[in-house]
């Protein structure tokens, strides 16, 4: 139709005339209300944004001292591994207090305690190697 009968249309109904493909031959239009068309795309949008957030990975961190029992330990892998189940990355740390930086391989051994009981328990994937940065030692952990 012709643009007088559409712009014609378009004030009858009381809405706007939009143009959609101005490339085309000929034009396209659209007879929309433009202010309820922005909205219905600002309330699409944030939705969109809210999936995003929902689906990203967070990283949890879980701190362990050295001298932790074995029952405390339990308990605390536990909760990493509801949080793998989750989806969330876990970043284990062992923390060394005082002179405990001097026995650095009892929290190597307590690290590889706690991811064989992680790996029984669901599958883990390691990211990385364990590193000392002062006196933490940590690695990442995620779900395959």
């Amino acid at each position: 139709m012709s643009s007088k009968e559409a712009q014609f249309l378009a004030n009858k109904a009381n809405v706007d005339l939009v143009e959609i493909a101005a490339q085309a031959n000929p034009p396209v239009v659209k007879i929309i209300d433009w202010g309820k068309y922005q909205y219905q795309k600002t309330k699409e949008q944030a939705k969109n944004r809210k999936k995003a957030r929902e689906k990203q990975a967070e990283l949890k961190t879980m701190k362990i001292g050295l001298k932790i029992s074995d029952n405390d330990l339990n308990i605390k892998l536990r909760k990493v591994s509801k949080f793998l189940n989750n989806g969330d990355h876990v970043k284990i740390i062992i923390t060394l207090r005082g002179r405990e930086m001097a026995h650095k391989e009892l929290a190597n051994q307590l690290l590889d305690k706690s991811i064989s009981i992680l790996k029984e328990e669901s599958d883990v994937v390691i990211e990385g190697k364990p590193n000392f940065t002062g006196r933490n030692l940590s690695v990442s952990v995620r779900k395959k």
